[in-house]
């Protein structure tokens, strides 16, 4: 079992190293991460936004979001959800 708060200040830290390729700025930095939660099983669940509902980079900061956020340890399943 994990402390669901230290998983949640992991996968936030680990989101800093996802930067949007277009504007060259973290995705945390940018505000696009609305909300993290995780349970003491692993189980994390990210709720992002986009900078525009048409971002043409959807797919690609969707995948590097929750590859990074597999990067902690202690994360067993992530989910991203797009929130606008």
């Amino acid at each position: 079992m994990v402390d669901p708060q230290d998983l949640e200040r992991k996968v936030l830290e680990a989101l800093r190293t996802v930067i949007d390729p277009e504007i060259g700025i973290s995705i945390v930095d940018m505000g696009l991460i609305r909300e993290i939660t995780a349970d003491e099983e692993g189980n994390v669940h990210i709720k992002m936004t986009l900078t525009t509902p048409g971002c043409p980079l959807m797919n690609l900061l969707l995948l590097s979001a929750e590859e990074a956020a597999k990067s902690v340890e202690g994360v067993k399943n992530v989910k991203v959800e797009l929130v606008f």
